[in-house]
């Protein structure tokens, strides 16, 4: 199936996120910050990324922002913990932010299994008629 790398400073989020997909039967790498991802995504090809968006030293934004220049059409889910905003006087909301900025789905943590595997789903299909139209353009 699919090459995904989760990129997250929680293990246990991170243990939750890999189990999920093995059983689904994709091939995961995990790394626990924004610099071991960027380095783990400029090593290995992969098909999806999982990003938290809030993590010590280089943050999801900051490494969504590298793996664009390096890989502009890879589909990436972002994930955040923190709440998203009722009102104009709390936090901005990240989620939305991130996927403005270019993530194809966001996940509030606590995720149900089968929305995370939902987003998986529609990352990786889009990402494959996205491939095949490129195909299809250069015949």
């Amino acid at each position: 199936m699919a090459n995904i790398l989760i990129v997250d400073d929680d293990p246990a989020v991170q243990l939750t996120i890999r189990l999920l997909l093995e059983r689904a039967g994709h091939h995961v790498t995990v790394a626990g910050d924004g610099r071991k991802g960027l380095a783990l995504f400029k090593a290995d090809p992969f098909d999806l990324l999982f990003l938290d968006i809030f993590m010590p030293g280089m943050d999801g934004l900051e490494t969504m922002r590298h793996v664009r220049s390096l890989q502009p059409a890879i589909p990436i889910i972002v994930i955040s913990g923190r709440s998203t905003a009722p009102d104009a006087y709390a936090e901005p909301d990240f989620l939305k932010m991130a996927t403005k900025l270019g993530a194809v789905a966001s996940l509030q943590k606590p995720f149900r299994a089968d929305a995370l595997l939902a987003a998986v789903d529609g990352c990786l299909k889009a990402g494959e008629s996205e491939g095949s139209d490129v195909n299809a353009s250069r015949q």
